[in-house]
């Protein structure tokens, strides 16, 4: 984002100083040894004072494990000659905030960008593992009182100075343009010695600058230029790990244009639709937890949204049918396979082998019934969508039958006569984390499935005594989650911001409570005892978008089309965010208002439109709008989740054609599950 960075700070004393805004370091969009950024170090070294620089490092969720590293490393552009004896101390942060040893380094370039490599077994002492690093401190090394500026760009630790020459030869496939951007698609490569995909860009045809780099785990770019109606042209070229360039590519053209708000639904939904498609798991074909993320691992529950997003893409013809039967067949025979908890999945697996992976912690190494849960809403979908009497269609069908008939939803009863599902179970630690699955929050999808299994159901009085339990374990459970009494007993009653709330825990929660058990189940007809579920979820949306329109906190950027509070990736740790003014950090999901569109469809359109044409610059990407963004911090997340660019897709097709909704609730189970808790609301 321009302005200042998110993940540095900046301190200076006097008569020593160091620009900053807000003390953090400032972003130059103009010089850069990468495009399209680099960092700002102006700076004073004055006798007597003292300035220091901290960037810290961005801790992706799920990142992967760094392989064994040599160098610590930088790029640098000096702008004044002579400023050798004047260049900073670097020293390492730890993640106990001590420092390291101090290091001074040199350049005889000016003007140009060089590359500085730190050895850090010599260099650092104290240097063990790249993990224990947070960020790296550049400070006052001089007296000089005069004013010198250097840029820093791409930092990083280097398993060696690699120099190897790209044999892989870059080609542009396609090239797209939108109301605003442009996407441009290149062939895949296999060349383990390609660092970056470097992108340029010609508003004539001739004069090419570079406008972005793309990681190899992509074959796309979206480059947004903030303009309509504009003819581009693009080139790429291979980086190695020295930066060094291949030659181009071909040049292929595309221009911006106009788009009714139909198209633009379209257009978020196909973005969103590749994070399942191109960017799914290789082996499996099932979803990331989070893209960039761990490359192996997948998510249960991400993968059931994803499986309803990709009929959407089907439908959609952003795929051909036989291009989604074979990604199906794929992603089926995978989870046959795949290890199981009384049929139940884990939350993590590794794709290539199908074993659980314990990501949140070795108590969570067996089955989620949440998760399975969500994975079987989609796979439910899918087995109402493909109904061809064909062999291929007919073994979808088949395995996923299986799947479903095999979990043994009334195993994770815990006991013959609970009142509760209980969340997780672990084969060598049994029931350790004792979570009772309790309502209002987002397992309703629980509940309704186990009262639908044809094999393993359990009665539907346990939707009333686990979900809407409103003893006083669901009392305590719901007033921890809510810090209130308000929705303690399942059903609310008050009224927020001028909207009465049937149920709901403090003012509603989070809007992935709306979104994630609705996917599949339509929530026109799902009604109890207390309400029915689409008028309550489209208040519990109302109430989420008053509140951010008056916004108590006073957030940069909060209005009628910037509001959706939910669960996120943030500047801090990922979180779920309320209407409550201290649950409210500041920091906005895309899918919160997007995903809402069943329920809010005018106040939904209103934030797309915002969210894409004022902050497309940094808040659209590859796979539509990236997670999170907080105006208010000057951060945006670099992360697309599993868990939220799906339920994009799904949630704007259900409120265009119904389609999800339709699929899912035709199936005879599911319409038999329906019956027996009507059956038992009477009562």
């Amino acid at each position: 984002m321009t302005g200042n960075y998110f993940f540095s700070k900046a301190f200076f004393q006097s008569p020593s100083f160091i620009k900053n805004i807000n003390y953090r370091l400032a972003v130059n969009e103009k010089i850069f040894n990468t495009p399209g950024n680099s960092l700002q170090l102006q700076y004073v070294n004055g006798k007597n004072g003292n300035w220091k620089a901290s960037i810290f490092k961005d801790n992706l969720r799920g990142q992967d494990h760094f392989k064994p590293v040599k160098f610590f490393s930088f790029r640098i552009y000096c702008t004044t000659p002579g400023l050798q004896e004047e260049l900073p101390q670097v020293y390492l942060i730890f993640k106990d905030s001590s420092l390291s040893q101090k290091i001074t380094f040199a350049t005889d370039f000016v003007n140009q960008w060089s590359s500085i490599y730190i050895p850090v077994e010599s260099s650092y002492k104290n240097f063990k593992i790249p993990e224990d690093v947070i960020g790296v401190q550049f400070s006052q090394n001089g007296d000089d009182g005069n004013r010198h500026t250097i840029y820093l760009d791409d930092i990083e630790f280097l398993p060696a100075a690699i120099d190897l020459p790209v044999t892989a030869k870059p080609q542009i496939l396609g090239c797209e343009g939108y109301a605003k951007h442009v996407d441009i698609s290149w062939k895949p490569f296999n060349d383990e010695h390609v660092k970056f995909i470097k992108i340029y860009r010609s508003e004539d045809g001739k004069t090419f600058i570079p406008v972005g780099i793309q990681l190899p785990l992509m074959n796309r770019y979206s480059n947004f230029t903030g303009i309509t109606g504009k003819r581009y042209s693009y080139k790429i070229s291979f980086l190695n790990y020295q930066y060094k360039e291949t030659a181009f590519s071909n040049i292929m053209s595309a221009a911006t244009k106009a788009m009714t708000d139909d198209e633009l639904l379209t257009m978020v939904q196909k973005a969103c639709f590749r994070y399942y498609w191109e960017g799914a798991e290789k082996v499996s074909g099932m979803a990331k937890e989070n893209i960039p993320g761990r490359t192996n691992m997948i998510a249960a529950g991400a993968s059931g949204f994803g499986i309803m997003a990709l009929i959407v893409g089907t439908e959609r013809k952003f795929i051909n049918r036989k291009q989604s039967v074979e990604r199906f067949l794929k992603i089926t025979s995978f989870l046959e396979n795949a290890e199981k908890f009384h049929g139940a999945f884990p939350h993590f697996m590794d794709g290539p082998t199908g074993k659980v992976e314990p990501f949140f912690g070795t108590r969570d190494d067996g089955g989620d019934l949440v998760e399975t849960s969500f994975l079987m809403q989609g796979l439910l979908a899918a087995k109402a969508y493909f109904n061809k009497d064909d062999t291929d269609e007919k073994a979808i069908r088949e395995k996923i039958t299986t799947i479903w008939h095999n979990i043994e939803w009334d195993w994770y009863r815990r006991y013959p006569d609970s009142k509760y599902l209980y969340w997780h179970w672990s084969p060598d630690k049994a029931w350790i984390i004792n979570h009772r699955l309790t309502g209002w929050n987002e397992t309703m999808v629980t509940y309704l499935l186990a009262i639908a299994s044809p094999t393993h159901s359990v009665p539907a009085i346990l939707y009333y005594s686990g979900w809407a339990n409103q003893d006083s374990t669901g009392q305590q459970y719901r007033k921890n989650w809510g810090g209130t009494r308000d929705g303690s007993m399942y059903t609310n009653g008050n009224t927020y911001f001028g909207i009465k709330l049937s149920v709901g825990v403090s003012d509603g929660g989070p809007l992935f409570f709306t979104h994630y058990s609705y996917m599949g189940y339509d929530p026109h007809l799902i009604t109890d005892k207390y309400t029915n579920y689409f008028t309550n979820n489209k208040n519990i949306a109302l109430i989420n978008y008053r509140y951010c329109v008056k916004n108590p906190n006073n957030y940069k950027g909060y209005g009628d089309s910037c509001w959706g509070l939910t669960a996120s990736d943030g500047p801090y740790h990922y979180s779920a965010n309320e209407p409550v003014a201290g649950r409210d950090d500041g920091k906005i999901a895309p899918t919160g208002a997007v995903s809402s569109f069943p329920y809010t469809p005018v106040q939904s359109m209103k934030a797309l439109k915002n969210y894409y044409h004022k902050y497309g610059n940094f808040l659209w990407g590859e796979y539509g709008f990236r997670d999170a963004f907080n105006l208010t911090e000057n951060w945006c997340s670099d992360i697309y989740m599993g868990l939220n660019q799906a339920t994009m897709v799904v949630m704007i097709e259900n409120y265009r054609s119904g389609l999800i909704w339709k699929l899912f609730m035709s199936d005879i189970d599911i319409k038999n599950g329906l019956e027996k808790l009507k059956m038992e609301s009477e009562k």
